[in-house]
């Protein structure tokens, strides 16, 4: 797996010009502060002060701060985008590669991972880490100039600066801790949603709606209780904050006040504060707390990012096989032997064996057994899609490889047990782009299918499969699996839960696809489909 370390360090470099032009724009006010204390001082010393000069370098000032301002923003929004993106492209990546369903959660953990979560990150990439650059800088800087001025301004802006980052370490202990337990919240609600979702159907023939929104009702609570934990202590977080900033410039305040007035004469250097150092003083002095408000106020997006790392590092460290091949497009190989020998299969809560197995062109095998006994697994290893742990797959004589694991499966043809479809049109779900041949819709008992929709094979179809029955789905699902003329159809249960009638199209489907040459093995616990095999491989459960 990649290094853990790596992505804070990438998200650093992305992040360092955004941030140091953020740094740059905070402290041209010093320039603008100097500016208006210059023409103040004037007017109370009665010198005439330079009124368009100023007022022209002020703007001036002010325009190159909003620029920077706009710049920075500008990279860091392009640096954050760039980040997600890259952790989007990692997770679609490693999952689309991992031969075995992800232990790192559900679907919709793994959904929202890739989705809300990470979101989390933007926040943190564009608010904490430039106001956290910030802090670095600008309050020392300001500090410094102070401190020229006025020593006991100084001990003022000492004495309440670091009051702040230690109760913000104390309120950010408790925020980690709700933002977690937020994120894992977000996680439960999208498995639990896509959960009922995949078994809609059949909560709804057994009239079970009122109990499922229940469950979402209960979720949804828990969400919401989790979420104003976070709030709360965000609140929280910046009324402390407020509390020393506004007491640290109200005591600047009273001693300028009064060093002007000649009521104090300690606090400087020796000589007596004047007026341009007073008014400068009170200028910087809530720039100096600014930063600390801007990191307080980031300060829960660091806590969620913190959950979400924990999260990603929790899926990077997941040991999952990867399946042969790179999973690219690839010419099809020429088909002419499959020989399994000495198969075996390790899960973490079983171990799998298979009979010895040959297959030769225009074959036709049914598999079958009880359910649980690695019927689905062993066409996953004839796919190259999971690696046996000991044995041999042959194609063609040579061994099952990364080499020729994906032309390999370019020449196959799979028809899951579960309907899966893109949210496109009928016709991208069964040629993806390709121009759909006619003899492979009739052969899928498809075209009478087109003719009850609204737009034929155009109609837009749902990623459940809106607007097909459940026959009329796994007719799809055969048309994509023949659409390229495989040279082995590899087919999971294909005429499971299908009425009689529907479960025969799909029979004489497979059986036209065998008698022109083509090679079949599936999976089944159909009488019909099974008589009509050449050859039947019985799988036994294991103790």
């Amino acid at each position: 797996m990649d290094d853990p370390s790596k992505p804070q360090q990438m998200s650093a470099r992305a992040t360092a010009p955004g941030g140091g032009l953020s740094v740059l724009a905070n402290l041209i006010w010093l320039a603008q502060a100097w500016v208006i204390a210059t023409v103040l001082a004037d007017l109370l010393s009665g010198t005439a002060p330079q009124v368009w000069l100023s007022a022209l370098s002020f703007l001036g000032l002010g325009v190159l701060r909003a620029l920077l301002n706009l710049r920075a923003q500008a990279a860091l929004s392009h640096a954050a985008e760039a980040e997600i993106h890259r952790w989007r492209l990692d997770i679609a990546a490693t999952e689309a590669a991992t031969a075995d369903v992800s232990r790192f959660g559900g679907a919709g953990s793994l959904a929202a991972l890739a989705t809300e979560k990470l979101e989390a990150q933007r926040a943190f990439l564009l608010r904490y880490k430039p106001a956290r650059m910030r802090v670095m800088v600008v309050p020392l800087l300001i500090l410094a100039i102070t401190a020229w001025h006025s020593w006991a301004a100084a001990v003022v802006l000492l004495a309440a600066g670091p009051l702040i980052p230690v109760f913000m370490a104390l309120v950010g202990w408790a925020a980690k801790d709700a933002s977690a337990q937020q994120m894992v919240e977000i996680g439960s609600l999208n498995d639990l949603l896509a959960d009922r979702l995949a078994a809609l159907a059949d909560l709804k023939l057994i009239g079970a709606g009122p109990q499922v929104i229940d469950g979402f009702a209960m979720a949804s609570d828990t969400l919401r209780h989790k979420t104003m934990a976070v709030l709360r202590i965000a609140f929280l977080s910046s009324t402390v904050l407020e509390l020393f900033s506004a007491l640290g410039v109200a005591m600047i305040a009273v001693w300028v006040g009064f060093a002007l007035l000649g009521e104090i004469g300690w606090g400087t250097w020796g000589s007596p504060l004047t007026p341009f150092a007073g008014i400068y003083l009170l200028l910087l002095a809530p720039d100096f707390f600014q930063p600390l408000r801007d990191l307080a106020a980031a300060w829960h997006d660091k806590s969620a990012a913190a959950a979400v790392k924990e999260d990603m590092a929790s899926w990077q460290d997941e040991a999952r096989p990867k399946m042969l091949g790179a999973g690219a497009a690839s010419p099809a190989m020429a088909f002419e032997s499959l020989v399994l020998s000495g198969a075996k299969v390790e899960h973490a809560d079983q171990t799998l064996r298979f009979p010895d197995l040959e297959i030769r062109p225009g074959d036709s095998l049914a598999i079958q057994g009880p359910s649980g006994v690695g019927k689905t697994t062993l066409l996953r290893v004839i796919a190259g899609l999971e690696r046996p742990s000991h044995g041999a797959v042959l194609v063609n004589g040579v061994p099952l490889s990364d080499t020729q694991a994906d032309a390999w499966r370019a020449s196959l043809g799979w028809m899951p047990q579960t309907p899966r479809f893109l949210g496109r049109s009928l016709r991208h779900n069964i040629g993806f782009g390709a121009p759909l041949d006619k003899s492979i819709l009739h052969r899928a008992r498809v075209s009478h299918v087109l003719d009850t929709l609204p737009l034929n094979d155009l109609t837009q179809l749902g990623e459940s499969g809106a607007g097909l029955s459940g026959g009329e789905a796994r007719r799809v699902m055969l048309a994509r699996a023949l659409h390229r003329n495989p040279s082995v159809l590899l087919a999971d249960e294909p005429t499971a839960d299908l009425d009689a009638e529907t479960a025969q199209d799909i029979i004489d489907g497979l059986l036209a696809y065998v008698a022109d040459g083509g090679t079949l093995i599936t999976t089944t616990h159909d009488p019909r489909l099974i008589d009509q095999m050449h050859r039947v491989m019985t799988l036994e459960p294991r103790a």
